[in-house]
């Protein structure tokens, strides 16, 4: 399967998130207030709002996305049958490129799931 050092991955890209923070305070404020609305419960749960985007980073080929969304998506509640679920709509979506980033969105998952339960 995919090398692919998920946590680490997350570590790093939140650490980067904070360096824009310093250097782009008030456009990393505002993106900030934008993603904590969009995600929030609503008529969807913040659960299904997570698969959406973790669908919308594999067709866009975004494994940093995958990364992160993979990750907000089992925090806020959804199953391993939801994330495999919306992996599969994504490649549907998104054919051979997507099929791609769906490699690394599976072992994304177990590497999240193992973290998880150990």
């Amino acid at each position: 399967m995919n090398s692919y050092d998920a946590p680490a991955r997350r570590k790093e890209l939140r650490a980067g998130y904070r360096s824009l923070n310093q250097v782009l305070p008030d456009q990393m404020r505002g993106f900030g207030d934008l993603h904590r609305s969009a995600m929030a419960d609503g008529a969807l749960s913040s659960a299904h709002k997570e698969l959406i985007a973790l669908a919308i980073g594999i067709t866009e080929g975004c494994a940093d996305c995958v990364v992160l969304h993979t990750h907000d998506a089992l925090r806020a509640g959804a199953t391993r049958d939801e994330v495999v679920e919306a992996i599969g709509v994504a490649v549907m979506m998104g054919g051979g490129p997507a099929s791609t980033v769906a490699t690394t969105a599976v072992s994304v998952l177990e590497q999240f799931e193992a973290a998880a339960s150990a």
